[in-house]
């Protein structure tokens, strides 16, 4: 798994989630269930990830629907 985004906000995760299921591409939110154990500390951020052979396409989705300044580094 390719980690496309790390984040706290859960609007951004969601846009992020239904771009990508509207495309086809299957994504994983990690430690989605841990940053509900921590509270209100942010700490611990969700990860959005995708298979290494889809990351290219739903980088390229996530550019155009302008969430680009969102991306991790490949």
């Amino acid at each position: 798994m390719i980690e496309l985004i790390r984040t706290n906000d859960i609007v951004l995760i969601s846009a992020v989630e239904a771009i990508l299921r509207e495309a086809g591409v299957y994504c994983f939110v990690a430690d989605q269930h841990m940053s509900v154990l921590e509270g209100s500390a942010g700490f611990l951020q969700r990860r959005v990830c995708v298979a290494g052979d889809e990351a290219d396409k739903a980088r390229r989705l996530l550019r155009e629907a302008g969430f680009g300044d969102e991306l991790r580094e490949s």
